[in-house]
């Protein structure tokens, strides 16, 4: 990837916070111009909400309201018409696809790829990615810039702080194994 890639970041790349705090940083690194909906909001925070009750919807309410101010052009909108002309096997995502049209993405990244079938995304020039091989993509074509986003994020986890090591855990308990296996060995430096 030699130029920043257009991303629509799926919810359920968006539930978990650390993945959703590197995303976030890549971003604002200009790594990536990464692209959502208030409706992708909608789900990743219904999810939230229905795995931890105990969380106030105003806490969430309030991550939405930063996210979308700490990435420039992150929302996708006019995109609706679209949605009902799409075909996928789980109708529901097709909301997701007809934002990553509109908003000219190259990828939709997303931990479900049978949902967004390879042949029926490349006539509109979209391929989906599983954030694991999405995020090896930019390590390898840009560590150091990747390297730094971590550190930051690392480094602004207050409550409670993490080491670089937990922070890689936690990651790599999200599916992000190979990513986590190319970080592992700077450790020391993040």
């Amino acid at each position: 990837m030699d130029h920043p890639v257009t991303a629509v970041f799926d919810a359920n790349v968006l539930y978990p916070a650390p993945l959703r705090d590197l995303l976030i940083r890549l971003a604002q690194a200009g790594l990536v111009r990464a692209r959502w909906t208030e409706a992708i909001h909608d789900e990743w925070v219904r999810s939230v909400l229905k795995a931890n009750p105990t969380l106030s919807p105003d806490r969430l309410a309030r991550t939405r309201k930063l996210m979308n101010e700490a990435v420039r052009d992150c929302l996708v909108t006019g995109y609706e018409d679209l949605t009902e002309s799409l075909s996928l096997p789980d109708p529901n995502d097709r909301h997701i696809l007809a934002a990553a049209i509109r908003a000219a993405a190259e990828v939709i990244v997303t931990f479900n790829l049978k949902d967004f079938p390879a042949g029926l995304l490349a006539t509109y020039n979209i391929e989906a990615m599983h954030p694991d091989d999405f995020l090896l993509a930019l390590f390898d074509a840009s560590p150091g810039p990747i390297c730094a986003a971590f550190k930051r994020q690392r480094e602004g986890l207050r409550n409670p702080p993490k080491t670089a090591e937990e922070l890689l855990t936690a990651l790599e308990g999200q599916g992000l194994t190979q990513v986590v296996a190319r970080l592992r060995p700077f450790v020391d430096l993040l």
